[in-house]
Formats: structure tokens, sequence, C-alpha cells
């Protein structure tokens, strides 16, 4: 039977890459894909919505609102296709009724999961939890803090300072966040807690 499987990481750990090689790996056997990503990612442009990777992967996708149907983008789309997979990234945006149908869409196809667990107060995203309650599978993809150790934060930084309050979702890419470990980002916190005094 199809599962859920919820791979995730902090920012620049490849997750995007590994969504789009994981597409081109069912697609070379002959299998159809459904790619898709939260609206709520508004870095393209309106008419093109891409996946892209920083590595410079890119595919065409569908998006889905916090208000749409996981169920019925499904079906909408399957009108003309047969899938053998659906592959979301930044799945951290999803909400936990969306996570709720891709469980249930599981019945049917198998779903793949790609995004961040954690935002940058180190608390689980909506989406994330539901994912970690719900995935039949969950894989780690690791990457490096500065110093060497497993980077595990979304250290968000404004004008040049770590912070750790303001809004939870702020898209933006290298000049916004670097992917750290614990003390690290606890180093950050502290020098710029310091500046303000």
């Amino acid at each position: 039977m199809p599962k859920l499987y919820f791979k995730y990481g902090t920012m620049a750990s490849s997750k995007s890459a590994q969504a789009l090689m994981c597409k081109f790996n069912y697609e070379q056997k002959g299998m159809k894909v459904l790619l898709v990503k939260p609206a709520l990612d508004t870095r393209d442009d309106e008419e093109e919505r891409m996946v892209r990777s920083r590595i410079g992967l890119k595919a065409k996708c569908y998006t889905i609102s916090p208000s749409d149907s996981f169920i019925d983008l499904f079906e909408k789309a399957s009108k003309d296709v047969v899938y053998d997979c659906i592959i979301v990234d930044e799945a951290q945006f999803c909400t936990t009724e969306q996570i709720n149908q891709l469980k249930q869409l599981t019945k049917r196809v198998t779903v793949l999961c790609y995004g961040l667990l954690l935002d940058f107060r180190c608390q689980l995203f909506e989406g994330s939890k539901r994912l970690v309650e719900l995935a039949d599978s969950l894989q780690e993809i690791k990457s490096v803090c500065r110093c060497g150790r497993k980077s595990s934060v979304n250290a968000r930084f404004v004008d040049g300072k770590c912070v750790d309050d303001g809004p939870v979702v702020l898209i933006g890419g290298d000049e916004a966040y670097e992917s750290m470990c614990y003390w690290c980002w606890q180093e950050e916190l502290a020098k710029a807690r310091a500046k303000k005094k």
C-alpha cells in the first residue's frame, strides 16, 4: 500500500533538489508525478509556478492555497493523467487539514513531502507537526552548521542581527536565513541581545 513520507531538513539542506531528483527518478521509470507546493511560497512569477533548488534544478508545479483541498486538486489533475505519486515541496506551509487529506490520498497513491521541520524560533510548523504525527516514514536530510556540527535551526537575520521574534512566515533565502546548530544560534541571539543594551 502507498505511504506518506516526510523528508525534512534545515534551509539549504537540498530538500527541493531531492524532491526534484525523486520526480526525475519516477519519470525515468515511465511514471507520472503530481508536483505541488503551497501558494504561500511567493518567490515565483504568478504565471509560472516552479519548484526550484539552489543548485539550479527546477520544474513546473501546481500550487495550493491554505483554503484548497489536495483531494480536489488530485481529482482535477487526474482527469487527463493517471498519477503514480504526489510530491509536495515546502510542506511545512500546508495546513493540518491538508496533511490529513494527503494521508487519505495514500489509499491510492504514494505521497512524498519535503520541508522544514522547525521555524526560526525552533518550533514546529503546523504542516510539519501534522506530518510528524501521520507520516509512515520520517527522514532527516542533514546539513552542516558553520562550526561543523549538524544544523538543526533556521536562524533568521534582520539587519544583520539574529532574531527570535516576528511573523512565523517570512519568505526569504540566504539573505534572511542561515542554517545553524542550536549552540551557534544561541550565541548569535546573545550577541544581538547584547547590542540592544
